[in-house]
């Protein structure tokens, strides 16, 4: 008599390929937890969550909510939605071309995060966690179930890779601990965009206005943060809330209508910019952003440089600091050794000229360089040129640049009778100096913008490209990749130095310790570079967005003190990590990184 035996199936984790959740909830009770959790965030924002208004944004309004609590509510309302959206509800399946699954469980993260955050700052701050009121106690139990809810969505688990039986201890732990971080990644993975009806041209350009109104009062909302947890929070939000409507697919459902309408898009962006003065009681906003816009006009100066042509500048600060320089000293300042008042168009000329000049005369003996190699040169030309204008004092060398105390009271500009240093009322708002300034930045960048679009569309811009992705091959294709490489620099600098023409005139003084290769306030030659990786190399809007987080973020990081320069040298890495190709990618750099992407049926000429 024989006996078979079979082998006790003990329950272990769900098998590959089979939709589980993260965590044990059945899926249909998750989503609904999802859901009515996200609904019931919101309404915990209308009651108080402490007694007391010594914590900043008085939380202790019935029916109105405020501060931090403003942020918990987009939290809330994004689950909501993108819940009701995975139900199918009419009307809501437009916000989710790519699935509801991952942006839910990315805004519940946004509201749990931002609510338990404000819920430890209050105990922080006030003393422990009596100090709550039912409304607090309230959204952190709303958001912890909606965040359970969220996690118990199903997903497709991916298969385990086999394990080596021979492996070591570590080894083992190493192989299951890639396995875990597939399985996180899977969880958050977005499904294939489907693609939208055909919607009128009017309608698209609608949402295009809308997209851009979001933006600005998205950008507008973080400068004017009032206070430290304030700004946290926002980060918080807002990182999450743009992650998951990445990941519902509604980012991409947005770019295409934007791609679509690229003029339309590129002129209301530019009345949603020149609109933010007009949103502000005071200059106090307005002058971080003429500084962000300058920071911002490099970096896309720099970004036909690294971006187009995949040359890597260490040192174009200097282009910069040389269009400052010489605006300073063509524009009637008192320190200037030359007695010469040219009118602003002149100055800017002879700044961006001169900026070309230097962009020539350093490009031509070291383009033949490749990689580190020019790295190397670049970066000595950027610490030479400061340490030149420092020597230029009349002691250790020529009286040129008044050496380290600079060229100082230059005057405010003068443009057919409009005078940038005085306030003007224009259509009932009173517009100050800055907020003139910022206009006219405004102007400078879409001249560079503009530049820019229609070089990477030309032939000298494929040619950048080509150089860029393959040198080697490039040249054997009968490119001229010195000449088209020297090109690229001489426009770069004439940018940056276009851009210094203004800068002179908003500082008041132009001093050689504004232009460093690294240092905690930008523009600096390491902040340029990283506000192009960060944003996107090789697109417009990239370096834009880019720079104005890098400027913006250590600004309001300034509580920190001695952490600063730690926190965000921690969060650039984890974004180098996490996104490589930056925030605002274009196509063709987004596929080198994510191969399973699904490629695009066409690439514009530039990759976009």
């Amino acid at each position: 008599m024989t006996t078979q035996t079979t082998a006790p199936q003990t329950p272990s984790t769900p098998s590959a390929g089979t939709p589980t959740g993260l965590i044990g909830i059945p899926p249909h009770i998750g989503r609904a937890l999802a859901t009515g959790g996200g609904v019931l965030t919101v309404i915990s924002t209308f009651l108080a969550w402490t007694w007391t208004a010594e914590f900043p944004g008085d939380l202790t309004v019935y029916g109105y909510p405020g501060g931090l609590q403003v942020l918990v509510l987009i939290g809330g309302a994004l689950t909501a939605l993108f819940g009701l959206a995975s139900y199918g509800i009419k009307g809501l399946r437009w916000l989710v071309p790519a699935g509801a699954d991952s942006a839910i469980k990315l805004s519940a993260l946004a509201a749990f995060t931002t609510a338990w955050f404000t819920i430890i700052a209050i105990s922080a701050k006030l003393g422990g966690l009596v100090n709550l009121e039912p409304g607090g106690w309230i959204v952190a139990i709303a958001t912890l179930a909606t965040l359970l809810g969220a996690l118990a969505l199903p997903f497709d688990r991916p298969a385990p890779d086999p394990a080596d039986p021979d492996d070591t201890a570590y080894e083992q732990f190493r192989h299951n601990a890639r396995h875990k971080r597939a399985i996180i990644k899977a969880a958050f993975a977005s499904g294939t965009v489907t693609p939208a009806r055909k919607l009128p041209a009017y309608a698209e350009i609608l949402i295009i206005v809308a997209a851009l109104a979001l933006g600005l009062t998205v950008f507008t909302y973080g400068i004017g943060t009032e206070y430290d947890e304030l700004f946290v929070g926002f980060l918080i939000t807002a990182g999450f809330g743009f992650a998951a409507t990445a990941k519902a697919g509604l980012v991409n459902r947005v770019s295409a209508l934007t791609h679509a309408h690229r003029t339309v898009t590129m002129t209301g962006a530019f009345i949603a910019a020149a609109a933010f003065p007009f949103t502000q009681a005071d200059d106090q906003y307005a002058t971080i952003g003429v500084y962000i816009l300058i920071f911002a006009t490099v970096a896309l100066g720099l970004n036909i440089v690294v971006g187009l042509a995949g040359l890597l500048d260490l040192g174009y600060v200097a282009f910069l600091g040389v269009g400052a320089y010489t605006a300073a000293m063509v524009s009637g300042s008192p320190s200037s050794p030359f007695d010469i008042h040219l009118p602003f168009w002149a100055s800017a000329i002879v700044g961006a000229a001169v900026a070309m000049v230097f962009g020539v005369l350093i490009g031509a003996p070291t383009l033949r360089l490749r990689g580190d190699y020019l790295a190397i040169v670049t970066l000595g030309f950027g610490e030479i040129f400061r340490i030149g204008v420092l020597n230029m004092d009349g002691t250790s060398g020529p009286d040129i640049t008044n050496g380290s105390n600079g060229i100082s009271s230059i005057p405010n500009l003068n443009i057919l009778g409009f005078d940038f240093g005085q306030e003007h009322d224009i259509a009932g708002f009173t517009i100050a100096r800055f907020a003139n300034y910022f206009l006219l930045m405004l102007l400078i960048t879409l001249v560079v913008v503009i530049v820019f679009r229609r070089s990477s569309d030309s032939r000298i811009g494929r040619a950048w490209i080509a150089i860029r992705e393959d040198e080697t091959a490039a040249l054997a294709m009968g490119i001229n990749g010195f000449r088209v490489k020297l090109i690229a620099f001489a426009l770069g600098a004439a940018l940056a130095g276009l851009a210094g023409t203004v800068q002179a005139h908003v500082t008041y003084t132009v001093t050689p310790e504004q232009y460093q290769f690294a240092h905690v306030v930008p523009p600096n030659s390491a902040f340029l570079l990283a506000a192009v990786v960060l944003g996107g190399m090789g697109t417009i809007s990239g370096p834009l967005v880019g720079a104005a987080l890098l400027y913006l973020i250590p600004a309001k990081l300034a509580f920190l003190g001695d952490y600063q320069l730690f926190a965000f040298g921690l969060a650039l890495v984890l974004l180098m990590r996490f996104r490589p190709e930056g925030l605002i990618p274009n196509r063709r750099r987004q596929l080198e990184f994510h191969e399973e992407a699904e490629a695009p049926t066409a690439l514009s000429k530039a990759g976009v």
